[in-house]
């Protein structure tokens, strides 16, 4: 029996047989597909953008006020219609004092890298969804290939079993329970192409691709041994975060000087027909606001994005290790499988099959050696998943799939 466990993560073999013209998918041009095409990514662009639109809005100084009153204009006796009228025209302007509007800018400022650097994380986030789909893809190429060697094994079987029946060595049972295997190693193989094509379907819908085209690379890729360090756009969105609210505390303590606001202006006396020139400044006392609770609160934020940083960034390198850990584990024990657990119950089947037909064992023997093949080739299916998973965090979280800096490639 030879059942090809075709995986380049355990013995470097195909996973899958792509035509000769096909150029094969990598999953680094998957995940460049993927986000080329993705609405998440163009969502957090235009929060790129809206972030600069506040930058520009920022430089804006307070806009100027012109009034017009008239005193006098209509009245009684020697107050008639414009006789003894009063016109005046002034010109207001508001002054920012405390440096509020380089505390605004640079507030605005800090709020454009934090939305660059949340659009880097939605990158890796993409990535991460679809190289679990890639590597979904690699495993269930793999599994349908054992399905179909199931059922060329079952077929073997069940010839073999016919032969002891017609000749009276065997009940009549046999042949119909070797009958019986083969559907259910049929029921098998439909159900993990199926699984296949919903792996090949969820892959494609990334990026609109049509499953039944889709020819992917070989090869289950391992994890980077020199063991990079944590993703820089983690770091980047947190520091971001840090230093915005760091230009929040500048910003509420601005808050806290009080604006004058100087005026000038001309009044007309129609009663002598002379001009006469104003001017005026206006001074808030700031008695009693003088805007600390909301320093306060800027400030105890600041903190507490200090501390979450920190916090985030060891829970990351903790994370890391047990990954890697886990990864480690989950390779070896699926190399055990390969490597030495399956060639054994391969060659015990092989044996076992060899001595039912000298008549030395019975079908249900047969059976045994070969459910256990099964069940190996399950538990094998399980520990490649477990991996897929752990591999895929991984890279998430070393950042394998960045692109800084980003401000240049943002449109």
């Amino acid at each position: 029996m030879h059942i090809h466990m075709r995986a380049a993560l355990l013995a470097g073999a195909a996973l899958l047989a792509g035509s000769v013209w096909a150029q094969p998918l990598t999953l680094d041009q998957a995940v460049e597909r993927a986000i080329a095409a993705s609405p998440e990514l163009r969502a957090g662009e235009a929060g790129v953008d809206a972030a600069r639109a506040d930058q520009l809005q920022a430089r804006v100084r307070p806009n100027p006020t012109v009034s017009v009153d008239m005193d006098n204009g209509v009245g009684t006796g020697g107050y008639g219609l414009f006789r003894q009228s009063e016109l005046t025209v002034t010109y207001s302007q508001p002054l920012e004092r405390g440096g509020k509007r380089e505390a605004r800018m640079a507030l605005a400022e800090r709020g454009v890298v934090l939305a660059e650097a949340q659009w880097r994380l939605v990158r890796l986030d993409i990535a991460q969804e679809v190289q679990r789909a890639y590597i979904d893809v690699q495993i269930a190429e793999q599994m349908v290939w054992i399905a179909e060697d199931r059922v060329k094994l079952e077929k073997e079987m069940r010839t073999e079993a016919i032969r002891r029946v017609r000749g009276y060595k065997d009940p009549l049972f046999v042949e119909t329970r070797a009958d019986a295997r083969i559907l259910e190693a049929e029921l098998a193989l439909k159900e993990a192409q199926a699984k296949r094509q919903s792996a090949r379907a969820l892959l494609t819908s990334f990026w609109g691709g049509t499953p039944d085209s889709l020819v992917i690379a070989e090869g289950i890729e391992k994890p980077d041994p020199r063991d990079p360090p944590l993703a820089e756009a983690d770091a980047a969105v947190f520091d971001a975060a840090v230093d915005r609210a760091r230009a929040q505390v500048v910003v509420e303590q601005s808050r806290a000087y009080q604006d004058y606001t100087v005026s000038g202006g001309t009044r007309f006396l129609r009663e002598t027909n002379d001009v006469a020139v104003l001017g005026g400044i206006s001074i808030p006392l700031g008695r009693f606001d003088r805007n600390q609770g909301n320093i306060a609160r800027a400030q105890a934020e600041r903190r507490q994005l200090e501390f979450q940083s920190e916090a985030s960034r060891l829970e990351r390198l903790r994370r890391l290790a047990s990954l890697r850990a886990d990864a480690d584990a989950a390779r070896v024990r699926a190399e055990g499988i390969m490597n030495d657990v399956y060639p054994k119950a391969v060659k015990t089947l092989v044996q076992v099959r060899e001595g039912y037909a000298r008549g030395g064992f019975l079908f249900a023997d047969v059976q045994d050696a070969a459910d256990v093949i099964i069940q190996i080739q399950g538990r094998w299916a399980e520990a490649m998943t477990r991996y897929r998973d752990l591999l895929a965090e991984i890279d998430r979280l070393t950042g394998r799939f960045d692109a800084a800096p980003l401000a240049e490639n943002i449109p």
